[in-house]
């Protein structure tokens, strides 16, 4: 049997699980983020950059907007936003024949035999293939090559869906022929109605089951804007409350259902910023266990990873700053690692982060510095900017004087020369003050000399 994959949709119209008959036989037992899966674009929750009248999505899936031959699309967005779902509504809105591959296990061979079925069906009875690829960025170069000429002849409308960023990921041939999609994580609000639907819609739980307050914002954490996740945790608690011939999930039971404790962040957001405000003040204070706790109980609590990234990325030039200049690099490259990997594996990056942050000598000088630079603007002193420092590589500089008087600095052996750079009102005025711990130490007496040197004739 052939590795094409179609996500329940088998490839002939024999098999067909469009087909109403096969639909309705499968519906009981198929997971509730594939019965919830919306038939239009009116159903989709989300996405409203790309649900817009006249966008391309709108279009390509539009009858009416004369598209007789669809473009192929890439999907690009976390897991959980909708881009299998979309691959659907392309194949139901426009009455084409859909096959779906995984490139996890699909590979050249599976991708030749779905393009020359297509082709096939096109001749015979003129029916496009729209072909659904999941995770296409796991396909070899060589595997993405492989679709170029069926997309290019339209003998199939790819859509393709991927997690990572396309421009790293996909052949730029691959690229430059498809409409590139992004998509965005679900916001709260959204997984809420997305909740709320499955509750009542008959494709879910038709009105017999409702959930408490408690239990849906502890859902909403949990799925961290994916709606698969969502009504994962929901299907899960559903279970278990009409096991016991109950009608209402309440938070102990999806707490039990899907084994994670509610870590208690109240809905007006006052526990949100008092966790995260508690992680930024234990890491400055260098406490690095009490920093880890509020971290575990962020991750735990269904928090956004990229978030609490953020937040680190602040603290290490506003606490850390000069002290320990590798904390800045080390907490980009925690948030890079978060928004690549995600949950849970970027639990560890985080914590690498948040280690190396609250055990690093701390400073606030360059917060300190421009927030004083940033004062005396507000408050008017700036003044022109000194002859020899203004731009002198255009016709007629010379006649105004500019550059006129300036020292190229590496021309001198210390590679520092005696010369007024800020405006006049502000010389002498000191804003970066280093700290006296990490490598910041080494910077007081080199700034202090430094400082000596250039204003020895300044004025």
């Amino acid at each position: 049997m052939s590795r094409v994959a179609s996500l329940g949709v088998a490839a002939s119209r024999e098999t067909d699980l469009f087909d109403a008959a096969a639909g309705d036989a499968l519906a009981a037992q198929a997971p509730l983020a594939v019965r919830m899966r919306p038939d239009s674009l009116e159903e989709v929750v989300g996405q409203a950059h790309l649900l817009v009248a006249g966008s391309p999505l709108r279009r390509l899936v539009d009858a009416a907007g004369g598209m007789a031959a669809p473009i192929s699309v890439i999907l690009w967005g976390p897991a959980g936003t909708g881009k299998t779902t979309i691959a659907h509504v392309v194949s139901r809105a426009t009455g084409r024949r859909f096959v779906a591959l995984s490139a996890v296990s699909a590979g050249v061979k599976d991708v030749r035999s779905v393009i020359d079925s297509a082709r096939r069906e096109l001749g015979f009875s003129g029916t496009p293939t729209v072909l659904f690829i999941d995770e296409v960025h796991r396909f070899s170069r060589t595997q993405q090559d492989s679709l170029l000429g069926a997309v290019e002849d339209r003998v199939v409308t790819l859509v393709a869906a991927t997690t990572e960023n396309p421009f790293f990921s996909i052949v730029s041939p691959l690229l430059s022929r498809s409409l590139l999609l992004t998509l965005e994580p679900l916001t709260d609000a959204d997984v809420e109605a997305l909740v709320h639907r499955a509750l009542a819609d008959p494709r879910g739980y038709a009105g017999e089951l409702s959930i408490d307050d408690d239990a849906l914002a502890h859902t909403v954490r949990l799925a961290g804007g994916d709606a698969r996740r969502a009504l994962t945790a929901l299907e899960a608690a559903a279970g278990a409350v009409l096991t016991r011939a109950g009608s209402v999930i309440d938070l102990p039971t999806l707490e039990s259902a899907v084994d994670k404790a509610a870590v208690h962040y109240d809905r007006a957001g006052d526990q949100h910023y008092d966790v995260a405000s508690a992680l930024i003040k234990s890491v400055r204070g260098s406490d690095v266990d009490a920093a880890l706790h509020y971290l575990a109980r962020m991750i735990e609590a269904g928090e956004d990873p990229r978030f609490i990234a953020r937040r680190l990325v602040i603290l290490a030039s506003e606490d850390i700053g000069m002290a320990d200049p590798t904390a800045l690099p080390l907490a980009m490259a925690a948030a890079d690692a978060v928004a690549m990997i995600g949950l849970p594996e970027g639990r560890i990056s985080l914590a690498q982060a948040v280690i190396h942050l609250a055990t690093a000598p701390k400073s606030n000088a360059v917060i300190t510095a421009i927030d004083d630079a940033l004062g005396d603007i507000r408050a008017g002193r700036s003044g022109p900017v000194p002859a020899g420092l203004r731009d002198a590589h255009y016709a007629g500089a010379q006649r105004l004087e500019h550059g006129a008087g300036y020292r190229y600095a590496h021309a001198d052996a210390a590679g520092v020369v005696p010369q007024q750079y800020p405006p006049d009102v502000l010389v002498g005025r000191d804003y970066y003050r280093p700290g006296a711990h990490g490598a910041e130490q080494e910077l007081v007496d080199r700034v202090a000399r430094l400082r000596r040197i250039v204003r020895d004739d300044s004025g």
